[in-house]
This record gives structure tokens, C-alpha cells and sequence, in this order.
């Protein structure tokens, strides 16, 4: 899925359970629970070389990675005082696609994280139908701003 549900999921989750040692392992569960779910992202197209990684990494860096801290940022942090709670989970919701990052737009894999990214790649379902897979991720954001 787009940093645009998995940082705020992760976020509510932190936010309604304040224990980390609670929240971030449930947390990382919802991270691959919603990538279970057909949906399209930026990375759509790269390993069947449809998608130049350049594109990619734009897309992620100038949209849905910023796109995805100014929803924290409006759901969470507007008229509050700062919670850092919010931030940890949007970081921990997006933490299992930074550990794949070196992976994808490198080339480069740490073999102590091999296990990791073969479970992740297990459980990833994609879909090149944009609106197909965006809608999932429409309804994530319109759960989380409903349970916030």
C-alpha cells in the first residue's frame, strides 16, 4: 500500500494504544495485513520493468511520502499539543518498506534481513488497476479518520 495508509494506521494504532511495546508489534502486523490486500503503489511496474525505479522514487518522495506526514500531521497534531506517539507510529507503519528500500531502488539486500523481505514479498498483493487499487487505501483513510 501508499505511506498514505500505512503512516496513518500505524499512527491511529499509537495513538489508541500508548504502550510501544503493545502498539508497535501490532502495528507492523496491520503493515502487512494491508499490503495482504490487492492494492496498487508506487512500486507498481518495477519488477516487470513497466516502472523506471527514478519514476518510482519520485512519486514516493515528492507525493505519497509527504502526502502521508501532512495527514499525520492534520489528523493528529493540529490544535494538540505534540504527541510523539502518532510519529512513532507512522514511522513503525512504514518501517517494513524502508528496511526494503536499499532492496528496490539499489539493488542491495542485507542477507541479515532475507528472511524478512521473503515474508514480505509472500504477503505483498498487487494490482495494476489504479482505481481498484487505490480504493482499498481510500477506505483505510476513511476508517482511520472515522476511529481517530
Amino acid at each position: 500500500m501508499l505511506s498514505v495508509a500505512h503512516g496513518p494506521t500505524g499512527a491511529l494504532i499509537a495513538s489508541k494504544i500508548p504502550n510501544p511495546l503493545i502498539s508497535i508489534p501490532i502495528i507492523i502486523a496491520s503493515h502487512f495485513i494491508e499490503d495482504y490486500i490487492p492494492h496498487w503503489d508506487v512500486g507498481q511496474g518495477l519488477t516487470s520493468k513497466k516502472k523506471q525505479k527514478k519514476t518510482a522514487f519520485f512519486q514516493e518522495l515528492f507525493f505519497d511520502f509527504p502526502l502521508s506526514i501532512l495527514i499525520i500531521y492534520f489528523l493528529f497534531q493540529v490544535g494538540r499539543p505534540f504527541d510523539w506517539r502518532p510519529w512513532l507510529g507512522w514511522f513503525v507503519g512504514l518501517l517494513p518498506d524502508f528496511i526494503e528500500f536499499p532492496y528496490l531502488f539499489l539493488g542491495h539486500r542485507n542477507p541479515l534481513l532475507n528472511g524478512f523481505a521473503r515474508f514480505h514479498s509472500i504477503v505483498h498483493r498487487s494490482t495494476p488497476h489504479k482505481l481498484w487499487g487505490l480504493l482499498p487505501q481510500l477506505l483505510v483513510l476513511l476508517l482511520v479518520v472515522l476511529l481517530k
